[in-house]
């Protein structure tokens, strides 16, 4: 059963629910602060359609204090230090009002691109708005009790004269510098100590003021439990780290039952989103915020890249060539299974309907794979390669859906690609390449232009004539891939060569092929073998063997006899004998009578 099955099924139908998450906007939002926003919309388009009466509701939580400084932000923000997240001037230049509107905006419109259905709150109005007075006050009425839960749940020592709320300084404006020593039943009594947090200073300021309407906040674990019993949330998971025994989860579940008399909301607990096994930080910039990744990736391959993973695993992603052609090939297999009448296909419809904001039709667009190439060859028209690959036209969702793959391949070109895997058509034959030709790839390049000819110019029969071709040199495969990139990239390596090559188009691949000059004798010294080989390679194969033939060349001063056996594979493979003389024709006769005999088995002429 997939993971949105099982939450569904831990519910009662008959109760409305109300699903929560928020976010401290106090740097751009790295790309793990997605993974519980789409859970959360997961879950909430799931119950949604199986007509469960619910609600998405996700929070700003803009009166947290400034602790850290957004990344090369020092000169504006330092002297903010302590100060509400919605109280501090956004960076110059920014068109919002504040700091935490200025990070939460941008957040909230991936939200769009994505198709996250929540109803977005800010903190500073629930507090403001009185919607927390009776829950702060039973909190500071309760300080004892609740003191002595953190203690028994977390180990957490907290003094006695704790109180479990912080006041806006009326000095200086700080928070988190802020303690409170006294709550009269009406006012608190407080101080803002500049030794209280390693952060910030406090301005030393004694103060007295009531805890309500806004002059000040709970403490992350108790607003928690703050929002669950004024709002009834019942569904709200949290992160792996925080659902630990003796961890956030217990420590505010716990206050919630024994103080309010009120059960905790469900809980989905969601995994770390790594980065090749490093956990994601914006405060040290490491690894991709949550709007490049947004830029990256297309909504419905963000959406499964997050929630294909059953949520308490962690996400280990990587940039690299071969997880990318695995996520999306992944998602093209899911895409399938979703519109097959297999019954073994739940898991996938399930994980398409989740991640696909139209699931309303299959579609046929390439791979990623070949996107990635494509794009790098200028002469290509992507959506006439994908047209010519469907053969028909695109629908309007398919040239969509396309359009996204171009812009996640062209980003992933720019951004993550090594050097190894981007590549630039070379248009002319320079010295540098034709001095990386080595022998044996001139040869291969002489018997493929020739066999390159008489075949169907389709990538499947260029990819196999490549291996055909390769043993009636004979060289490896490797080696003659390794000639095709050199020739037509200048590079070592590159994309699979029939797809390459079948992209170039026949015309440009033959002209190339065609242009190359070479030594025939070099080419037959450097492809050939000894006698004892040849011997030894027709016994090793002897039950394999259906029909050998021969041939003899010869060239100015030298010459060789090519052997090519047929096998019961119907592949033909090419061995061969080399000269430094020319041989006379009775010298032939005896050699390949010799290797007949030898053989035992009868060699015809070509």
């Amino acid at each position: 059963m997939f993971w949105t099955q099982e939450v569904m099924k831990a519910l009662d139908k008959s109760i409305p629910q109300l699903i929560n998450d928020s976010k401290t906007p106090s740097g751009e939002p790295h790309v793990g602060s997605l993974r519980g926003v789409l859970v959360h919309d997961a879950i909430y388009k799931v119950l949604k359609s199986e007509d469960f009466q619910v609600k998405y509701i996700f929070g700003s939580d803009d009166y947290d204090p400034v602790d850290e400084i957004p990344k090369g932000q020092d000169e504006h923000f330092t002297k903010y230090l302590g100060m509400p997240l919605c109280n501090v001037p956004p960076p110059p230049g920014s068109e919002y009002s504040d700091m935490a509107e200025h990070f939460i905006s941008g957040f909230f419109k991936i939200f769009d691109d994505l198709g996250v259905q929540a109803e977005k709150y800010r903190m500073r109005d629930v507090y403001r708005s009185g919607q927390f007075n009776e829950a702060i006050e039973k909190i500071l009425q309760n300080k004892d009790a609740i003191r002595n839960i953190y203690r028994e749940v977390s180990g957490s020592e907290k003094s006695d004269k704790w109180y479990p709320f912080q006041v806006i300084c009326e000095n200086c404006g700080r928070i988190g510098t802020t303690e409170v020593v006294d709550f009269d039943g009406k006012e608190v009594t407080y101080v803002c100590r500049p030794d209280l947090v390693k952060w910030a200073t406090g301005c030393g300021h004694t103060g007295k003021m009531s805890p309500y309407d806004g002059n000040g906040k709970l403490p992350w674990k108790l607003e928690w439990v703050a929002k669950w019993m004024t709002w009834g949330i019942t569904i709200e998971g949290a992160g792996m780290d925080h659902s630990t025994k003796g961890g956030s989860r217990d420590v505010s579940g716990r206050i919630l039952r024994e103080v309010f008399g009120k059960k905790p909301p469900y809980n989905v607990p969601y995994g770390f989103f790594l980065t090749e096994g490093a956990k994601m930080s914006s405060s040290k910039g490491i690894g991709a915020t949550a709007r490049e990744m947004n830029e990256f990736l297309a909504p419905e391959m963000l959406r499964y890249l997050m929630l294909s993973t059953p949520p308490k695993r962690a996400i280990n992603f990587s940039p690299s060539e071969n997880f990318m052609v695995k996520l999306f090939n992944d998602f093209d297999s899911v895409r399938e299974g979703a519109f097959s009448d297999s019954a073994e296909n739940e898991s996938q419809t399930e994980i398409y309907r989740i991640s696909e904001l139209d699931t309303s039709e299959n579609y046929i667009i390439p791979s990623f794979s070949l996107i990635k190439n494509l794009v790098q060859m200028p002469h290509i028209d992507v959506y006439s390669a994908a047209r010519e690959l469907k053969g028909d036209g695109l629908t309007e969702l398919e040239g969509y859906r396309l359009s996204g793959r171009i812009q996640s391949a062209k980003f992933w070109l720019e951004h993550f690609a090594t050097e190894e895997d981007k590549f630039t058509i070379q248009s002319e034959l320079t010295e540098e390449i034709l001095a990386k030709l080595e022998p044996e790839h001139l040869g291969l390049i002489q018997q493929f232009r020739n066999d390159l000819r008489n075949i169907e110019w389709e990538e499947g029969a260029i990819q196999q004539q490549i291996f055909d071709s390769s043993r009636m040199v004979p060289i490896l495969p490797k080696a003659s891939f390794h000639a095709m990139y050199i020739l037509f990239l200048n590079k070592d390596r590159g994309p699979q060569v029939g797809n390459l090559l079948y992209y170039l188009g026949k015309e440009t691949v033959l002209n190339k092929l065609d242009a190359i000059q070479f030594d025939v004798s070099s080419v037959w010294k450097a492809c050939s073998i000894t006698w004892d080989e040849l011997i030894d390679y027709s016994k090793v194969n002897n039950e394999k063997i259906i029909e050998v033939s021969f041939a003899y060349r010869s060239d100015k001063e030298q010459s060789c006899i090519e052997f090519i056996f047929k096998m019961n594979n119907n592949q033909k493979t090419l061995r061969r004998l080399y000269f430094d003389y020319v041989l006379a024709s009775d010298e032939v006769v005896s050699i390949v009578d010799k290797f007949s005999s030898e053989i035992e088995i009868q060699v015809s002429a070509v």
